[in-house]
């Protein structure tokens, strides 16, 4: 993992908790994202062509869940912040040492280096080509139980009405399933299976997005899975170390890369197929 500056005293991104926090709104072609101080400069929200994907309210990023204490990271400050060491962000190539509240350019990359625990986490989003790409590496000396490791959360917006997922050549969804919005329904995890891509459909705009796992290690086991809690969101996580102890020495690393479609409700299955597999490496 890169190693990098500690933030000096005067940094005006260190984490607080106090009201009106900055944020940073970042628009490079058809795609917006939005970073929060409010959530330790995490993602707080992901729009396509002006309408918003995701819902602001919610954790993004990388957060752990230990055993008899809870989770520690990205907005989850119950139980402990994580300890933020290093911020960069770059517009087109070059580095910004302190960004307005609104960017707009070809490329940008967010750079995010902190300490939970004994764990060393570092992570990146880079928007480019209408597309948002999200790496995770961790690493520890020691070895540590967890209960799990959420990676790429994303809150999608509660208008979603339908998902599809699938491995290469071999769909788990067909057709998509939708997503209810009855109560005796509500709050129930979806997919819930190892995936190579996951896609959902957001009607009022007629956009679909597609994610896809293109990196991660085999050892933790990660599983795709949709938590449809109605008005609230349908939020995506990829679980890893489920109930299951990080060895001592464990380096890995996490790769998803995220676009987006438009189509009519009919036709947007084929179109996020496609999507899904334009997204392959």
């Amino acid at each position: 993992m890169a190693s990098l500056a500690p933030l000096a005293a005067a940094e005006p991104f260190r984490p607080n908790l106090g009201p009106d926090l900055p944020r940073i709104t970042v628009t490079c072609g058809e795609v917006t994202l939005l970073l929060r101080q409010k959530s330790q400069w995490t993602p707080g929200r992901i729009d396509f062509r002006g309408a918003p994907m995701t819902t602001e309210n919610s954790a993004y990023g990388t957060v752990f869940s230990f055993p008899g204490v809870g989770f520690i990271g990205t907005q989850h400050l119950e139980n402990e912040p994580e300890v933020l060491t290093s911020l960069r962000f770059s517009l087109d190539g070059k580095t910004i040492a302190t960004p307005g509240e609104s960017l707009r350019g070809d490329t940008f990359h967010f750079h995010r280096v902190s300490k939970i625990r004994d764990f060393s986490l570092e992570c990146t989003w880079e928007v480019k080509d209408n597309r948002l790409y999200e790496t995770t590496a961790f690493s520890t000396g020691k070895e540590i139980p967890l209960k799990l490791v959420y990676h790429f959360m994303h809150a999608w917006t509660p208008t979603v009405s339908a998902y599809l997922a699938g491995n290469d050549g071999e769909p788990i969804a067909t057709p998509s399933k939708q997503l209810s919005n009855e109560e005796e329904k509500a709050r129930g995890f979806h997919i819930n299976k190892a995936v190579d891509w996951m896609a959902v459909y957001e009607p009022d705009s007629g956009q679909f997005a597609v994610s896809r796992l293109l990196e991660s290690p085999g050892e933790a086991k990660p599983v795709s899975m949709l938590w449809n809690v109605p008005g609230t969101y349908r939020k995506y996580y990829l679980k890893n170390f489920d109930k299951d102890t990080v060895p001592a020495g464990f380096q890995g690393t996490w790769r998803m890369v995220t676009a987006f479609g438009s189509s009519a409700a009919e036709q947007w299955e084929t179109a996020a197929r496609k999507l899904a597999e334009d997204l392959r490496e």
